[in-house]
């Protein structure tokens, strides 16, 4: 399975958003930071805001925020979210596509590993994505606020 390039940049936005914890981040600050176009950006930005994953606040000193705590989440639902198609095999995704479908043991055997990859991307968290903070903060040249141990979780 590949994933998309707004799947890629969403993953990265929420990154870059978390490690900053309170500070609020700009689509600007976040393009410079991984070199991505700021159009791309924006679309990918409008989605996780209305996926209730980040906050945004207008106006001049404006910018963005998780919604929630990174702990709460899930990369399997921000994947879900970004990708236009879960299914690794058209059959997957609606009846009649194939003669032999109701026998097929290639449909169920990919059926449970698509199931299985979303299973496995359930278990992280974006809390778990920026556990490196120093690291991650490093390479993207960013100073990291302290965390408090509630904003952690």
């Amino acid at each position: 399975m590949r994933l998309t390039l707004h799947t890629d940049y969403a993953l990265r936005v929420l990154i870059f958003v978390a490690l900053r914890g309170e500070t609020l981040s700009t689509i600007g600050e976040i393009s410079d930071h991984f070199g991505i176009s700021r159009g791309h950006l924006m679309k990918v930005v409008h989605r996780l805001g209305r996926a209730g994953h980040l906050k945004t606040v207008r106006g001049k000193n404006g910018g963005l925020r998780l919604a929630r705590k990174p702990s709460q989440l899930k990369v399997g639902d921000v994947v879900r979210g970004m990708e236009p198609e879960h299914s690794v095999l058209g059959c997957l995704e609606s009846s009649g596509y194939c003669r032999i479908e109701r026998h097929c043991v290639l449909r169920c055997a990919m059926r449970d590993a698509t199931d299985a990859f979303y299973a496995v991307l359930d278990r992280y968290t974006v809390a778990d994505l920026i556990r490196p903070r120093r690291a991650l903060a490093l390479d993207l040249a960013i100073p990291i606020p302290k965390v408090s141990s509630t904003a952690a979780r």
